[in-house]
Parts: structure tokens; C-alpha cells; sequence
């Protein structure tokens, strides 16, 4: 995070092709929007852009505070920060606790160093019950969740089946589990589930998984570095790092980095530590921050990728039998295209392409790139951020990040979410700040892609030093919203407000033979002759939680003309037709469509 490589830029960053250039000279209202162009492949009805203006058709606008959104994210000094633990920040969550629905809340919160905190006045986390006519009420007490620390990732699955989502939170000290007890409120069952440590670690991003398809969700924990709260510098300590000549605070380099986790679950709601024989721990130690499971091979079994800070990436292969292999370095996604270790952040998995196969958008430190890794299809992949016109933007420190398709014409863009982590610098004439806006890549549907940041609306120009993102439809209206962690400001909820956006469908998936939140069942919607892809995933952007739902953008077409569910313990597929748009579906394993629902409706 704290030590980046300035990037060289090889041949690759000016190998723009000629439908990039034009796209990238076109004005916004002369978009062709690949979706009609694949309709009107497949012999299907088009209409042509409505837009005639040089504003885009989606907008994306901060409603928080009159969302009700307004408790503060306190992390560590506002002008100086002395250490790396006031400058990592944390995850978010998009979750639907109560199960009605709609997309909740909940908000991780930190600390300040030295502080003491009136009575009541401490920084905690909080949970917001979605109201469903846009607001949200803060339902914290009581809930068991007003809990205080330097909390930092945050992943959400039914670990026990009981048909409640549970919730796992990461921390500088312990983490802990959370069992949903399906009244609003959550337990701490941490020791209970054989998940305490008594020593201090760092947790980072989770996600949970399962990783040997026995219906039962396994955790991945991703530890940071780590740093002994015994031996922090204090407030009068004046040695210091330099970054650009500028004295800052330390690390990551320097500071013993630590060792990811793998827990299995035993199916009786305790896990067992299994991360020396499953090869989690033959990487060694690394600067780990973001995790998520995919699977990325296409073999039917889930791997996971892990974000690293400062190192090589890492890309665990499931072996089929309990045990992983990273392969990063010779899959070609653990370092940038010139061979680099960067300083990964947050990451976002999606098939941008729609070609079958999953493809990988990292974020890195300032000064350098975030990675495009497209899949090859044969297990390797070829960093495409400059070809593909995502390489420009290296001036911010980038962390949350999401495959969203916000107009819904059936091709994920990618919004990536920035905040440097070093305040002194507003002091100095650099071309960074401290503050940054947001920035969306607009999918051309060619393989490349524009950034319309400029377009986007106020909820993307607006500047924050930003870090955890989640990704989601709070108020049920077929659009992409996104919520967003603030250091030392309020959160950011950037609705997605729309004057012509393509139809839609989302889908709730229910395991019953596999996870009950069925995370890692895979859903394949075509219409015509495009086919798009994604699996139900724990943990994503940086150390957050996005809705659990899969959303999948129709274009101009009413209906999708096939939906395929591949369910992931037993690999059953079924296959639906003419399924109608605008609809949110739940379709529970080996019994159908279950409820359809139109949108604004519970």
C-alpha cells in the first residue's frame, strides 16, 4: 500500500486499437450501445440511443444524508497519520439480514490512537434496516453489533444453514463471527465456532467458500501484516518514512507481513484450522488484503484470488481434495505486465467479454495501474489495461471496485472507487490529493473500454479519501447503486438514477443440497446470441460485501430467452425459458422459480 513501484510504461500502453481510438474521440450522446449492436446481430428488435445530449443516460447521485446515512467512518488522524493502521481503512457491506428483500446496511467503523471517547461517543459499527421508500433507519442497539476496534473486512454467508445470512468481520485483534439469530439481532459465536486466537493479528478481506462442495461453507481469512499494538510510535515520535520527500508514516515494507487462513467447516457450526494441509500456508507470508472465490478455470470447483499489497498477487488453484496450489505467477496475474510486484488492493471479478470465462480487475497505489487480467481460457491470463483503455488513470490510490453493468445493456463496466492514504500531501504541490473522485469505464462491448467518469453525475465527481465499496440494488428499481466507505466522513450512497437504461433481471438463489446461500452457484442468461456469466460470491471490491443477487442487464430485450442455474455441491443445472424482464427472482435449488417479484415490490 504504502511503498508502490513507479510504472514504465511498456509498448502495450500505446497499442490502442483504431475502435478504441474512436471510441474514445466519440462523444458520450454518440455512443453505440453494444447491446442493440448484439440484438441486432441475433435478428432481434432494436431501437436506436434516445440520448442527444452530452450527458449520460445514468447518473449516479449521493443520497446518504437524506437516506439517513449519516454516522461519520473514524479513521485514525484527520491532518497526520502516524501509522499504517490509521491508514488502511475498511470494508462495507450491502446484506439483506432480515431477509425481506431489500439491501441493508452495515457500516465498519475504526479508532483514533490516544483517544478517549466520552460515554456513548465511542465509534462502532452499525446496521441500517432498509425502510424501502429510499431511507434507512439505524437499528444498531440492540442488534449486537455496536461493537468498537480498527474492524477492517467484512463477508457474509450462512455458515450453519439455518437459512439466515451470518456475518464475519475482520480486525486489528480478533475477528469474529456473528450468527444472524433471525430476529434482528446477531451473536458473537467466536470461540463457540473454534474461530479465536489469542494472539493480535491483523485480519483483512474473508470470503467464505466451499471449497470441497460438501454443502457447507469453509472461510478464507486474509491477514495484513503484523504490527503489535504494544510497540505503536507515539504521538511525539518524529521518525518517519519519506514518500516524494515528504515525511509520512511507515510501512507495509519493513513490517513482518503475516499468513492467510483456511478454515473448514465441520457441519456442526465449528470449523477446524486446516490452512498448513490445504497449501494455503506455502505461498509464506504476504501483505494480504482482499480475497474472493470464483471459479476461475471452469473446472467445478471453487479457487480463490488474493489481492496482495506490496507482493505478488496470488491465484489458488483447488486441487480437488482438500487442497490449493498457487499458480499466480505462471497464470500470469500476480504481477503487472512488466513483471512488477504492485501494491494490490481491492479486486472485482466479472466475464466482461462474455466470452465463458471469468476475467480480473485489481486495484494498486498511486503511480501506477490498476491490472485488467483477461482470461485466456486455457488458465492464463494477459494484463490488458492499456489495450483495453483502463491504464490511464494512475494518479490515485485505488481500493473498492466492481464489475457493474450500470445502464443494464448486458456488459459490465467498472467502477473503481479511490483515497490516498497520506493527508500531509494537500501541503505539497503534487499532481495527487488526499481527496479523489470516483472513476466508471464504460464496457464498449469490443473488448475495450472509456472512461465517462466526467458524465457520471456529482456522485461521481465528489471527492473523498475513500476505501471499502459494495455494490447492489437498495431500492429495488432494476439499477446499480453503490455504497461507499469515507475516511473520517459519512458514507457515500451513489443511487443510480436513470433516464433510459436497458431491462433487467436479478436473481436470488437458495441452496438446498448445496450452501444454503448457494455462494458459488454459477447463473448463465442469454439472450440471442449473448450469453453472460456469474456465481454467487462472499467478499469482493476491498474487504466488503456487495448484494448477494445476481444482476444481469437485457438491453432492449423483454425477456431472457434462457436462464441456467449450475448449482455447485451436486452440479445440477437447471435451465429456464422466456423468462420475463423486470423481474427479481428466487429460485431454490431442485424446485424452480419459487417468487417473482416486480420491482418496488417486497
Amino acid at each position: 500500500m504504502l511503498l508502490p513501484r513507479r510504472r514504465f510504461l511498456g509498448s502495450s500502453a500505446f497499442l490502442l486499437g483504431s475502435a478504441l481510438t474512436e471510441a474514445l474521440a466519440t462523444p458520450l450522446w454518440k455512443w453505440t450501445d453494444p447491446s442493440l449492436l448484439q440484438i441486432a446481430k441475433s435478428g432481434a428488435t432494436t431501437t436506436k440511443p434516445s440520448s442527444t445530449t452530452g450527458t449520460a443516460p445514468v447518473q449516479f447521485v449521493d443520497v446518504a444524508a437524506k437516506a439517513g446515512l449519516t454516522s461519520p467512518g473514524v479513521w485514525g488522524g484527520v491532518d497526520h497519520k502516524r501509522s499504517i493502521i490509521e491508514a488502511k481503512g475498511s470494508g462495507i457491506a450491502f446484506f439483506d439480514y432480515d431477509h425481506d428483500g431489500w439491501l441493508d446496511i452495515y457500516l465498519t467503523n475504526g479508532d483514533r490512537l490516544d483517544t478517549q471517547w466520552p460515554k456513548g461517543k465511542a465509534p462502532t459499527s452499525h446496521l441500517y434496516k432498509n425502510n424501502r421508500d429510499g431511507t434507512f433507519t439505524d437499528v444498531t442497539e440492540g442488534s449486537g453489533l455496536a461493537i468498537r476496534g480498527w474492524q477492517t473486512g467484512v463477508c457474509v454467508g450462512d455458515y450453519n444453514n439455518d437459512g439466515w445470512d451470518d456475518l464475519f468481520c475482520c480486525f486489528w485483534g480478533h475477528n469474529i463471527l456473528f450468527h444472524n439469530n433471525g430476529n434482528g439481532t446477531f451473536t458473537d459465536v467466536t470461540r463457540k465456532a473454534g474461530l479465536y486466537r489469542d494472539e493480535v493479528r491483523w485480519g483483512a478481506g474473508c470470503t467464505f467458500l466451499d471449497y470441497d462442495r460438501d454443502g457447507f461453507l469453509d472461510l478464507f481469512v486474509c491477514n495484513y501484516l503484523k504490527l503489535d499494538p504494544q510497540h505503536m510510535n507515539t504521538s511525539d515520535d518524529s521518525h518517519f518514512c519519506q514518500w516524494k520527500g515528504v515525511p509520512v508514516m511507515c510501512g507495509p515494507r519493513g513490517l513482518p507481513p503475516d499468513t492467510n487462513l483456511l478454515f473448514h467447516n465441520n457441519g456442526n457450526g465449528t470449523f477446524t484450522d486446516v490452512s498448513d494441509q490445504s497449501g494455503i500456508l506455502k505461498p509464506g507470508p504476504r501483505y494480504s488484503i482482499t480475497a474472493v472465490s470464483y471459479d476461475f478455470d471452469n473446472d467445478g470447483w471453487p479457487d480463490i484470488y488474493v489481492a496482495v499489497d506490496s507482493q505478488p498477487s496470488i491465484l489458488f488453484k483447488n486441487n480437488h481434495d482438500g487442497t490449493f496450489t498457487d499458480v499466480a505467477v505462471e497464470a500470469g496475474c500476480a504481477y503487472s505486465d512488466g513483471g512488477h510486484e504492485q501494491a494490490g488492493m481491492g479486486v472485482a471479478v466479472g466475464d466482461y467479454d462474455c466470452d465463458g470465462w471469468f476475467d480480473i480487475f485489481k486495484t494498486n497505489f498511486a503511480d501506477d495501474s490498476s491490472n485488467l487480467y483477461h482470461c485466456n481460457g486455457d488458465g492464463t491470463y494477459t494484463d490488458v489495461s492499456f489495450t483495453a483503455g483502463v491504464g490511464g488513470n494512475n494518479q490515485y490510490v485505488a481500493w473498492g471496485c466492481g464489475f457493474l453493468d450500470y445502464d443494464n445493456n448486458g456488459w459490465l463496466d467498472v467502477m473503481q472507487i479511490n483515497g490516498h492514504v497520506y493527508p500531509e500531501i494537500d501541503n505539497y504541490h503534487f499532481s495527487q490529493s488526499y481527496k479523489n473522485p470516483r472513476i466508471v469505464y464504460r464496457n464498449l462491448g469490443n473488448g475495450s473500454f472509456q472512461d465517462v467518469s466526467s458524465h457520471m453525475g456529482p456522485g461521481i465527481a465528489e471527492k473523498f479519501s475513500s476505501r471499502g465499496a459494495a455494490f447492489g440494488d437498495y431500492d429495488n428499481d432494476g439499477g446499480i447503486d453503490a455504497l461507499i466507505l469515507n475516511m473520517n466522513d459519512p458514507p457515500s450512497l451513489i443511487q443510480n438514477v436513470s433516464r433510459h437504461r436497458g431491462n433487467w433481471i436479478k436473481i436470488k438463489l437458495v441452496g438446498t443440497k448445496c450452501n444454503r446461500t448457494a455462494i458459488g452457484a454459477r447463473v448463465k442468461v442469454t439472450t440471442g446470441k449473448h450469453t453472460q456469466m456469474d456465481e454467487v460470491h462472499s467478499g469482493t471490491s476491498v474487504m466488503s460485501q456487495s448484494d448477494l443477487r445476481l444482476h444481469f442487464g437485457l438491453g432492449t430485450a423483454t425477456v431472457a430467452d434462457v436462464v441456467e442455474v449450475k448449482w455447485p455441491t451436486t452440479q445440477l443445472v437447471e435451465r429456464f425459458t422466456r423468462v420475463a424482464a423486470n423481474r427479481i427472482l428466487t429460485i431454490r435449488e431442485g424446485h424452480g422459480i419459487v417468487q417473482r417479484t416486480m420491482p418496488g415490490n417486497t
